[in-house]
């Protein structure tokens, strides 16, 4: 039986990222993964006809360009174009357009409220300040605030400088910052409802929270911190779909002598005498290697593929209070045609953009209450974009693609299973929302998938389908991501690792966690690091 210096369990683009540093620095590594294709939520799939599908992730901004450089994801095809803007339909008959044009979208930010332009360049500034303050420690190893090693000791240092440098107010305003809600935060900038809503939903997301959550703040700054082409906050379509990212690693991988194989879900990781010697699939086999290094979330990974009695009762324990909870849906849909919106002047440049469908703070807050109701929202936000317009190689010629992004959208209805007919619904209420906007929606429709947060962990095995592996709240981020004292990507077993979303920095198509991972390992291994610091871009 062949053995590995390392296993990675999940084949999703931290998983992929890991095993590709690890490669790199000569280990033998193989990476397991359940399904019958790579990716995990970072996947293009053909699920009609000729039109791939981006049937999770959707969009690409968070990557980190120094490991998109160092793995020389170009030279395996990766290509990301970005685009501009946001656009908020509203029920009035008008909208609200977020150009990416400085000059356009004061003008545009005036027709609805001169203050609010004249208060944007300020906003502006102090997000951008949050955005450097974290963007910094991306691609770093959270301090143990416990610790006395000098690293650790280096690290609280960096993050105190950081902060010290604000001076006196902005030390105060980043650390209010970090505990505040989205509408809070916005309120302090803005007064006019569709602006807010427009910027809002980027601080609600993924998350199981709503727009007056505390923490939702942060949120929004993680979606704004990424970039595309150096430009901070863009965001843009990897050609191909999202599965050109997890593809591009994945043969970065390959060409440092590394193994990928599918359909080799993982039953238990195999611990003896307090240290992991491997894994056993779900076929039967064993398959032995002194590293194993876990993608997967940190309840999938703990509580489902590891025996009981192999971790510390406390780990255990906060491992089951790990917030990681199912609130967004998704619809993939073919269309016959371009759809039209007669809000949109002729030939509108923010047809390319992302489209919202809740143009009220208000009306956000009532679709997290549905949500809390056990239900999906019956007036849903909708976070919608047509890749087609940018990548044409996703549809047949003349076809295109929607991507339906759903705020909110339970993990069970009211504690229990989606029924055939609840899913149905939920996709007919997403599609009608849509067409209160496009008269010519529903004729143009051949085709639509429905994705609630239940059939995304039933496929690829995140935990209630949050698509962070946990919630990025105060209490779950930094050096508390994902347990207080397990921040540094090491399990509670020598020789266990954790790459996945649910470790610092969180969430989204980033890399991060994988690399970062990836670092620690090669340090406990003695091996030279393959691992790129933070380029300080900013």
């Amino acid at each position: 039986m062949k053995s590995y210096d390392a296993l990675v369990l999940g084949a999703g683009h931290n998983g992929l990222t890991t095993a590709a540093f690890l490669a790199k620095a000569g280990l033998t590594v193989l990476c397991l993964e359940k399904n019958d294709y790579i990716g995990g939520a970072a996947v293009s799939r053909n699920l009609y006809e000729d039109w791939i599908y981006s049937n999770c992730s959707y969009v690409c901004s968070l990557l980190r360009p120094e490991i998109f450089r160092a793995l020389e994801l170009h030279r395996h095809g990766l290509q990301i174009t970005p685009y501009g803007g946001s656009l908020t339909f509203m029920e009035n008959g008008d909208y609200y357009g977020a150009y990416h044009d400085p000059v356009v979208k004061y003008r545009e930010m005036a027709r609805h409220s001169r203050r609010d332009a004249d208060a944007y360049s300020r906003y502006s500034a102090d997000t951008r300040r949050q955005c450097r303050f974290i963007r910094e420690f991306l691609l770093t190893t959270p301090p143990d605030p416990t610790s006395f090693h000098p690293r650790d000791l280096l690290g609280l240092l960096a993050i105190g400088k950081k902060l010290a440098a604000m001076g006196e107010e902005g030390m105060y305003d980043t650390l209010r910052f970090w505990t505040m809600s989205v509408a809070d935060y916005l309120n302090e900038y803005f007064e006019t409802d569709v602006i807010k809503a427009s910027m809002s939903g980027s601080g609600i997301i993924g998350t199981a929270l709503g727009i007056h959550s505390p923490g939702t703040a942060y949120v929004l700054l993680h979606h704004y911190m990424g970039d595309v082409d150096g430009n901070i906050g863009t965001w843009g379509f990897a050609r191909g779909g999202m599965g050109a990212v997890s593809g591009a690693i994945a043969d970065a991988f390959r060409s440092y002598g590394g193994e990928v194989r599918t359909e080799a879900g993982i039953e238990r990781i195999l611990v003896d005498d307090g240290k992991v010697t491997g894994v056993a699939l779900e076929s039967g086999e064993e398959i032995k290697a002194p590293v194993v290094v876990s993608a997967m979330d940190v309840k999938r990974t703990f509580l489902d593929c590891m025996d009981r009695h192999d971790l510390p009762d406390a780990f255990h324990q906060r491992v089951q209070n790990f917030k990681i909870r199912g609130s967004s849906g998704k619809l993939n849909i073919a269309l016959d045609g371009l759809p039209s919106f007669p809000a949109l002047p002729e030939g509108s440049s923010l047809m390319h953009s992302d489209m919202h469908f809740i143009d009220s703070m208000e009306r956000m807050e009532r679709a997290y209450d549905d949500w809390k109701d056990g239900t999906w929202s019956q007036d849903p936000y909708i976070d919608m974009v047509i890749p087609t317009l940018n990548d044409p190689t996703m549809a047949p010629p003349g076809k295109h693609f929607m991507s339906c992004f759903v705020q909110y959208c339970p993990h069970k209805i009211k504690g229990r299973d989606w029924t055939p007919e609840e899913k149905q619904a939920f996709g007919e209420t997403v599609v009608n929302q849509i067409a209160n906007y496009s008269p010519d929606f529903k004729d143009l429709i051949l085709h639509v998938e429905i994705r609630t947060p239940q059939d995304i962990e039933a496929e690829i095995g995140i935990t209630e389908g949050n698509i962070f592996h946990g919630e990025l709240t105060m209490d779950q981020l930094l050096f508390n991501r994902p347990i207080p004292g397990y921040a540094q990507y090491r399990g509670p077993v020598a020789g266990l690792y954790m790459c996945g979303s649910s470790t610092h920095p969180g969430g989204g198509v980033m890399a991060a966690p994988g690399a970062n991972a990836a670092r620690e390992i090669l340090a406990d291994l003695k091996r030279p690091n393959t691992v790129p610091e933070n380029f300080g871009d900013d």
